[in-house]
């Protein structure tokens, strides 16, 4: 079992039931390949979604799902933790214990209302709570299209308190020759917020060359 000293540093990482279960997987890869330990969050409707878009079955065990995720991104023992949705004494439910970090990807707009109302009736929702609370870092991916009134309000109350507000819209100025590149676009920017290294997305100005 690898010790907390191993690894750079804590994230907490959790998805929710909107589409767009791609970029989770492909910021969890990430984040493992960048040696950070990640406290893994899902909803029941992000099992959901995984199975419809990836054809991944999450079992509802923390347990198992974390042997599973370990596997599938050959991460070190320990290194991807899952917590229940009833977890109460986890470390994301503590400011003493929880990271300073955390991205809802993809973030619902259902769970979008509850943690700009402070609800915390899961722990998806107690966890984004309290890095709000500690003045941590909180980001919040929603897809969703259109935007209702509702949901812009929500997005204005977040944004007020901190939290940044990345909404799952790929740009195309790099090119992109597939759904892999549309990814890492959004994938990339999540890294460059978190100050995070990365090279899987070119930024403005870099490789890339006027047409003639």
């Amino acid at each position: 079992m690898s010790t907390a000293s191993e690894f750079k540093d804590k994230i907490t990482l959790a998805v929710t039931g909107a589409s767009g279960s791609l970029y989770a997987l492909r910021l969890l890869e990430c984040l493992v390949a960048a040696n950070y330990q990640v406290y893994f969050l899902f909803s029941s409707a992000a099992r959901v979604v995984f199975d419809t878009e990836v054809g991944l079955k999450l079992p509802g065990s923390p347990e198992a799902a974390s042997a599973i995720l370990t596997e599938k991104f050959a991460a070190k023992p320990g290194q991807i933790q899952v917590f229940g949705k009833e977890q109460w004494f986890s470390p994301v439910a503590s400011g003493s214990a929880a990271p300073k970090k955390m991205i809802v990807c993809p973030c619902s707009t259902g769970t979008l209302a509850a943690i700009s109302l402070g609800m915390s009736d899961n722990l998806i929702e107690r966890a984004a709570d309290v890095v709000i609370k500690e003045r941590g870092q909180l980001l919040i991916l929603p897809r969703e299209t259109p935007f209702s009134t509702i949901h812009l309000q929500n997005m204005l109350t977040l944004s007020q308190m901190g939290v940044t507000i990345m909404p799952l819209a790929p740009g195309f100025y790099h090119k992109p020759q597939g759904i892999n590149d549309l990814i890492d676009f959004m994938v990339g920017r999540v890294l460059d917020h978190l100050s995070i290294e990365q090279t899987i997305m070119p930024r403005w100005g870099y490789q890339i060359q006027p047409e003639k």
